[in-house]
């Protein structure tokens, strides 16, 4: 991967001379630290939308399968888990 961009922050000068001799017990280069913090914040927030949008996506298809009357009332959930532990009681 090329080196095209240069990135400037300001922080704290305690974090940076923390963060600097941390680096340097880790026999690492900073630069090298913070691309891979980078990679992995993106990383994670490429999966967090990910991660929503599969549930939007299952919301709405439940959504619509309740609307076409395909799906059952929160009653009859709760009375098929019923019977359901029911038999699962005197089965033991």
């Amino acid at each position: 991967m090329s080196k095209q961009a240069v990135f400037t922050m300001k922080l704290e000068s305690d974090l940076r001379e923390q963060f600097m001799a941390e680096a340097e017990a880790a026999h690492r280069p900073a630069s090298q630290i913070v691309r891979e913090m980078m990679r992995q914040f993106v990383q994670t927030q490429r999966e967090s939308r990910e991660y929503e949008a599969f549930l939007q996506r299952k919301v709405d298809i439940a959504r619509t399968s309740m609307h076409s009357g395909n799906g059952l009332t929160n009653e009859e959930v709760e009375a098929e888990f019923a019977a359901r532990r029911g038999k699962a009681a005197t089965e033991q």
